[in-house]
């Protein structure tokens, strides 16, 4: 087993190798306007540190948010058309899962609960009940919104950082880590676990919409 794993859903641009019992190199950028110009390097810096090819890869593991639109597709593109072109599975994980498994190997044990910045003054959210157990759907909010529901329970992620009169007892991680990304992948792949699709879960409606009333520019 050889699995590539990336995620771009939040600022970080990280990508690492997993050989079915360990992270075998990884690359670790954060960059939030960047993502389409790190990522393949990193794939290629990653490669280059395992001293392997591309196509040794037998999976790619990608995670599909939440997150912004933009930065969220690079790596969502970028990981289905690796696995087109080497004729091998993708296996789409939630990003929280990745920051919450990554907040247990640094020693959080649970309940705790996963946010990463959303911008608009919103958070993506989820509860934990420990590592590898998220308890619900992921969730857009406004942290003020969601304060009896956090309270007391510590929290990891930017998100939680950034709004630390909402999650009082807020820790690192604070990035997502494809390292950790790609152990929990490993490990659900040993258990025969399912996984996401390769799609973007958005949890909120772009930016862009289309006018309601188009201006007559033809003459009459």
């Amino acid at each position: 087993m050889l699995l590539l794993a990336v995620d771009t859903a939040t600022p970080a641009v990280t990508v690492a190798l997993h050989d079915g019992d360990s992270v075998v190199a990884e690359s670790h950028q954060v960059d939030a306007r960047r993502h389409g110009e790190l990522l393949l390097p990193s794939v290629d810096k990653v490669l280059a540190e395992a001293g392997l090819r591309l196509d040794a890869v037998t999976g790619i593991v990608v995670g599909v948010g939440p997150g912004p639109y933009t930065g969220l597709r690079v790596g969502l593109v970028t990981a289905s058309t690796f696995a087109a072109a080497l004729g091998v599975p993708v296996h789409g994980l939630c990003t929280l899962d990745g920051l919450a498994y990554a907040a247990g190997t640094a020693g959080i044990e649970g309940p705790f609960v996963v946010a990463t910045d959303a911008r608009r003054k919103e958070v993506y959210w989820a509860r934990y009940e420990d590592p590898r157990t998220r308890t619900g759907e992921p969730a857009v909010d406004r942290p003020a919104d969601i304060a009896d529901q956090v309270a007391g329970l510590p929290a990891v992620g930017a998100g939680a950082l950034l709004y630390p009169e909402v999650f009082a007892d807020a820790r690192g991680p604070e990035h997502q880590s494809a390292a950790a990304l790609a152990s929990l992948a490993a490990e659900r792949l040993a258990a025969g676990a399912e996984f996401l699709p390769p799609t973007p879960l958005y949890l909120r409606r772009p930016d862009a919409q289309v006018p309601k009333n188009y201006k007559v520019v033809t003459p009459k």
